[in-house]
């Protein structure tokens, strides 16, 4: 059977910051060896034995967790799936609606080229096997915001399989005791999104929104290798990383465009899984964590008392719920050994050739930030969880000569701690990476202090359009040069503090730090600590 047409489409914007919406029904992977129940937007993951017991709260017997999560991701693309419509978020409700959307009758799909590059990109990315031919299926249900009734997706021969996704937790509260853990990744698949819902409690109706309807999604399916609510938000945060990246999702939770559902089981290590239960679309990754570890301990909760775990959520066989797709022939792939001669690239796609475009991915970059600025390996997660800290903090880096290890306790400590105060993004900050260089510049000089230039930092974020220069020079910050006159300042304190000298002499450590901040009080914090220590120390000797 000749491979489908497939329709070209340009790339959109891809970087966004994030955070999860409860999103909307879409289809599930089929559970292998489980009765289906037919009903809509209900899934399933093969569990596995699990890894880390955890203590109940009740009892002497510990548990096991099981966690498997299906994560959908729209697929940065400016047309749908198999419709030339456009993806727009906000847009007015239904103006982004193609005959084919609505499923008027004789309309046929057409698979958008960019959405299978996108998926192969992932793949490759997650060290997964790429299917070189892959199959679509109609998944069948009936609900207003589905109006062919079906949902074309890639249940019994996706485009990508066998994968896995490297995380790292912290173990302890201490960040630099970081072990790196991997999840498994079953498959990925293409599939269409189903429209939207939206309720007006107001007038007790119920209006539909097609727009979202047949957008291009990504289909991640984790195997249960995780145990516990904080694993499961890491690999979801380091998924979502690699996915902005890419640029083949924007990963932004708040619009919807990536949502997770968590299969959660427990049962005592060594004996058989427990019955499990699903809990669909939570709308941020801290939510996830919070809703994984309660749903563990609800379960714990409810056996020690006697009570069983019912199976919340039903699975959905292929074999009753799925047929081919037959408006869409199977996509084959090609690599370079197999590419046929004389193929049009408009009409093929060359894995090898995608595997060679593939960006630096979150792991290297963190690797490459620890190896070339020595910093910590907190540091580097740091840097990279916050949409737009990392180029920020390499901008401060050309312009400045202060350390690394200096910038980098400035950018995560004063300018991302301002940030947050005033819940800001980075490219809402009033201090530009030029402005914090030339703080810097002026503190690896000695000019100031490291006291003065934080006042000069908040001068800085208060007085939009002043120079640190200008800060420095009005406010009258810059450190003492006058070696003698420090000298003075020195003398005078230790004259009219003689039991915090004789402390100093009796080797009180506590001593001398006091007569430090006496010095700088004098001198309004314009004098270097270091330098106060020294002569501070040869006037006691002399």
């Amino acid at each position: 059977m000749a491979a489908p047409v497939l329709r070209g489409c340009c790339l959109g914007r891809c970087w966004a910051l994030a955070c999860i919406d409860s999103g909307s029904r879409h289809g599930r992977g089929a559970a292998t060896g489980f009765t289906s129940s037919g009903k809509r937007g209900q899934s399933f993951v093969a569990q596995q034995p699990l890894l880390t017991a955890q203590k109940s709260r009740k009892g002497e017997h510990k548990w096991a967790a099981v966690v498997g999560l299906e994560i959908h991701a729209q697929i940065v693309s400016n047309s749908k799936l198999f419709s030339g419509s456009q993806v727009h978020f906000a847009a007015p409700p239904n103006s982004l609606v193609s005959f084919f959307d609505a499923s008027l009758p004789g309309t046929l799909p057409v698979l958008n080229r960019r959405c299978v590059e996108a998926a192969v990109m992932t793949g490759l990315a997650l060290n997964c096997h790429i299917n070189k031919k892959s199959l679509f299926d109609r998944k069948h249900y009936f609900y207003a915001d589905l109006p062919a009734g079906y949902q074309i997706t890639q249940q019994r021969l996706p485009i990508a399989v066998n994968g896995s996704l490297a995380y790292s937790v912290c173990v302890g509260k201490k960040w630099r005791q970081v072990i790196t853990k991997t999840v498994r990744i079953k498959q990925i698949q293409l599939e269409q999104d189903s429209g939207k819902s939206l309720h007006d409690e107001l007038r007790s109706q119920t209006l539909i929104d097609l727009n979202r309807a047949g957008v291009g999604l990504l289909e991640v399916v984790l195997e249960p290798d995780m145990s516990c609510g904080e694993e499961a938000a890491t690999a979801v945060r380091e998924l979502q990383l690699i996915l902005q990246a890419l640029g083949t999702s924007q990963a932004n939770m708040a619009e919807g465009q990536l949502r997770v559902d968590a299969n959660i089981s427990v049962h005592h290590p060594g004996e058989p899984l427990g019955v499990r239960t699903e809990v669909k679309n939570l709308n941020s990754a801290r939510f996830l964590a919070r809703a994984i570890d309660y749903e563990i301990q609800r379960q714990i909760n409810e056996l020690e008392n006697g009570c069983e775990i019912l199976n919340e959520t039903r699975s959905f066989d292929y074999r009753l719920g799925f047929m081919p797709e037959p408006n869409l022939p199977p996509l084959l792939l090609y690599d370079t050994a197999s590419l046929p001669a004389g193929a049009d690239p408009q009409q093929v796609i060359n894995i090898d050739r995608i595997r060679e475009q593939l960006p630096e991915l979150p792991s290297e970059t963190r690797e490459k930030l620890i190896q070339q600025y020595g910093i910590l390996p907190e540091h580097s997660f740091a840097l990279l969880n916050e949409v737009g800290l990392l180029e920020f903090f390499q901008n401060v880096i050309k312009e400045t000569r202060a350390e690394p290890k200096k910038v980098t306790s400035w950018v995560l400590n004063i300018f991302l701690g301002f940030l947050k105060q005033r819940n800001l993004a980075v490219n809402e900050s009033p201090v530009t990476p030029s402005v914090l260089a030339e703080l810097l510049n002026l503190l690896d000089r000695k000019v100031i202090s490291s006291a003065a230039a934080k006042q000069v930092f908040e001068e800085l974020w208060r007085s939009k359009g002043k120079t640190p220069s200008q800060i420095v020079s009005e406010r009258k910050l810059e450190l003492m040069q006058d070696e003698e006159a420090l000298e003075r300042v020195c003398h005078a304190v230790m004259e009219g503090h003689p039991q915090v000298v004789m402390d100093m002499k009796r080797g009180n450590p506590r001593a001398i730090n006091k007569l430090i901040g006496l010095v700088r009080k004098v001198t309004h914090n314009r004098a270097d600590p270091m330098v106060i220590k020294e002569i501070l120390e040869k006037q006691l000797l002399s």
